[in-house]
């Protein structure tokens, strides 16, 4: 791997820890237990687009491990590893398919993320009615991922022009 891609990667560990952070001190209250705007999914998307597949992998992975260890208890950890893994395959899969633009694969991430929370939450409290908080996070995972989608196709295109291939 160049420098300049390790240098990168690093920047936007760092980035999407600190974007983390801000979203865990300024939780999303609309009435639904872990609502959020998902706002370190926009490093993971720019990741995705910039530094491939692999390196958007281990991004993901270092940061809910980073904050997991940080921030919040183990349970939630799982919860977040559930939510951004099943996440992060279905955008690659969404992208690889080319049938999506990025902020379609966004949306993808959003909405996969709440239903891989879902799933370990039915399996956890060995409940199935949760079943029906899915639809009010579907909602609120488009929403998110449009806006994720939206930023994150912005700072791909700056990024691309200012680095022009040197990552």
């Amino acid at each position: 791997m160049k420098t300049n891609k390790i240098a990168f990667l690093g920047l936007l560990i760092a980035l999407a820890f600190v974007l983390s952070y801000v979203e865990f001190l300024l939780p999303l209250n609309i009435g639904i237990p872990g609502a959020k705007v998902g706002l370190a999914n926009l490093v993971v998307m720019v990741a995705l687009y910039t530094l491939g597949e692999k390196n958007a992998f281990l991004l993901s992975g270092i940061r809910v491990l980073l904050v997991g260890l940080t921030f919040v208890n183990p349970a939630m950890t799982i919860y977040s590893l559930a939510g951004a893994g099943l996440s992060f395959f279905t955008m690659v899969i969404g992208k690889r398919t080319k049938w999506f633009s990025q902020t379609g694969v966004s949306v993808i991430g959003g909405v996969f993320h709440n239903v891989g929370q879902i799933i370990v939450a039915i399996i956890m409290l060995k409940t199935g009615s949760l079943l029906y908080y899915l639809p009010f996070l579907v909602i609120i995972g488009t929403v998110s991922g449009v806006v994720i989608g939206l930023l994150s196709g912005m700072i791909i295109k700056r990024i691309s022009v200012i680095y022009r291939g040197s990552i």
